[in-house]
């Protein structure tokens, strides 16, 4: 009977370091690429605002 609860306990303590490890590497890396797909993001919406613009400037002109 002790054999079964002893390798629960060995498999709750494995995951827990595996969580404990992948926590501190993996989060960083995580905030990280959230900090990039914002940044492209802002990037993206600011090409498309001010393209926008441009095509309205270029229509009134044009007439």
């Amino acid at each position: 009977m002790p054999k079964p609860i002893l390798q629960l306990a060995a498999v709750g303590l494995f995951g827990f370091a595996l969580w404990k490890l992948g926590s501190l590497f993996l989060l960083p890396l995580l905030f990280l690429a959230l900090k990039v797909a914002l940044v492209v993001g802002l990037v993206l919406f600011a090409v498309w605002f001010f393209k926008k613009h441009d095509d309205k400037k270029g229509d009134a002109a044009s007439e």
